[in-house]
């Protein structure tokens, strides 16, 4: 497979009860080089059932992260995710069927 150029900045902030912004140190933002076009497979999320906007959204971005990271370590023997990989497999592969429907 060839690599994708896509790149991704994932924000994570959380939501304050009262509405307001959080003030301080409140969000944290990683940069996420993806093997597949994000975008796309979130468009084809949208007309899968049993999960809500946001879960659907949450499995696609959790699921290509995962997938992503032990693609890209998954030669280096010595890495954690190579030791998780067969579990890793079977739980990525859960959620796929999960977002199919």
């Amino acid at each position: 497979m060839t690599s994708s150029s896509q790149r991704y900045r994932i924000t994570v902030t959380p939501i304050e009860k009262d509405g307001l912004q959080c003030s301080g140190r409140c969000t944290i933002e990683l940069e996420h080089r993806a093997q597949q076009d994000w975008m796309r497979l979130l468009e084809a999320a949208r007309r899968q059932s049993g999960l809500s906007g946001d879960e659907r959204a949450a499995a696609v971005v959790a699921t290509q992260l995962l997938l992503d990271l032990a693609r890209r370590h998954a030669d280096d023997p010595g890495h954690p995710l190579t030791a998780l990989q067969p579990r890793l497999d079977e739980v990525l592969a859960a959620l796929d069927a999960v977002q199919r429907g």
